[in-house]
């Protein structure tokens, strides 16, 4: 009969379902949401849609949000007619974003060349004095190696040209280098070196000595481990690869790797090439011919530069920074029982949240040496 059937609907179909506050991702259970929010490292330095203000992990997952084959309709449409596709900002105007397109696209830096130079060249050229250096460096250095084959099978990587820029893209260090070992394979294909280049070449003890002078900046060694003091950030991309070639170490809290810059890497944590980077980022080619030092060098600091000029910290001009935006690599929710973090919302869930990583964008609030 009528009067028998019940019109509500099962009680399942009326429970609420958990939803992050910056992923968007559900879960039927608030501790399955919680659990989640200990393990995601959300927090306001990771790449963001403009449109639904949905957060990634990193810019491919955000590309791939916006553009890809499950991107939201609106966040796609909103994109294609005003979104840049270098850096994914997205404007008010189709033509907010013609000119913006003007800045954002960079042109190709000025290649140096392989010309052959003699000892006495390269010491003039490298030897800067102290107060021509202060002026011409400021607080990040990119740096750059060409590296050589030595070994019975040409596989081990030797320095045999290493390159330095400021951020204003100055030289600030270039030289051929003499490896301690025997080069049996110049890789001129890639290098572009040849014997020639490395016969009057500096010695790798007196390279070596040159760039720590120029990245410590006159800081004791013991004061740049603690906390880096006057000395510099060494920007560049696998930096591993180049300071093994060069045999120097350097503070890890002072190295800005774009190749392990979670941001810049793939969602599953593997690195980019500096080659598809610049390209996606920049909007130019390189290493379209033998690798160029002083190339790889500009783009490379120019991605470094992009990526801590991003706008994280608006919200909190004139005041103090918390803790959930300067802190990363801590976690806040071991300090509280399952209980009691479930009476939590969404949003004061994600105010206890920190970063996977140390963002770039707090570089430009540090007292780095200018």
């Amino acid at each position: 009969m009528d009067s028998d059937i019940d019109p509500s609907p099962p009680i399942n179909s009326l429970k609420s379902r958990h939803k992050c506050s910056v992923c968007f991702k559900q879960y039927n259970k608030k501790e399955h949401l919680v659990e989640h929010m200990k393990i995601s490292f959300h927090s306001v330095h990771q790449p963001k849609c403009g449109v639904c203000m949905k957060h990634c992990k990193s810019f491919e997952s955000l590309r791939e949000h916006l553009t890809g084959f499950l991107a939201k309709d609106n966040c796609c449409k909103l994109f294609a007619e005003k979104g840049c596709n270098l850096c994914l900002k997205i404007f008010d105007s189709p033509i907010c974003l013609s000119q913006h397109k003007w800045t954002c696209r960079l042109l190709p830096p000025t290649r140096l060349g392989t010309v052959p130079l003699s000892f006495t060249e390269l010491k003039a050229s490298s030897d800067k004095s102290n107060a021509q250096m202060e002026l011409s460096v400021r607080g990040a250095v990119a740096l750059d190696c060409e590296m050589v084959g030595g070994g019975s099978d040409g596989t081990l990587n030797l320095c045999g040209r290493v390159c330095l820029v400021d951020e204003d893209e100055n030289i600030i260090f270039h030289a051929y280098v003499n490896p301690q070992m025997p080069v049996t394979d110049y890789r001129s294909d890639v290098s572009g070196l040849t014997e020639e280049h490395l016969r009057d070449a500096i010695p790798l003890k007196e390279v070596q000595e040159k760039i720590l002078e120029i990245l410590y900046n006159g800081e004791s060694i013991g004061i740049a481990r603690l906390d880096g003091g006057k000395a510099r950030l060494l920007v560049g991309h696998s930096l591993e690869h180049d300071l093994d070639c060069l045999r120097m170490t350097y503070p890890d809290h002072l190295i800005r790797d774009t190749a392990s810059y979670h941001p810049l890497m793939k969602t599953n944590l593997v690195s980019h090439s500096l080659k598809y980077l610049t390209k996606l980022y920049l909007g130019y080619d390189i290493q379209t011919s033998v690798h160029d030092p002083y190339e790889d060098c500009v783009s490379v600091m120019r991605i470094y530069k992009r990526m801590r000029d991003k706008d994280h910290l608006g919200h909190f001009i004139g005041g103090c920074l918390p803790s959930n935006v300067t802190e990363f690599k801590t976690n806040e929710f071991e300090n509280y029982k399952m209980k009691d973090l479930e009476k939590l919302t969404p949003d004061e869930l994600f105010l206890m949240s920190r970063s996977m990583y140390k963002c770039w964008c707090l570089d430009s609030v540090q007292k780095w040496p200018s």
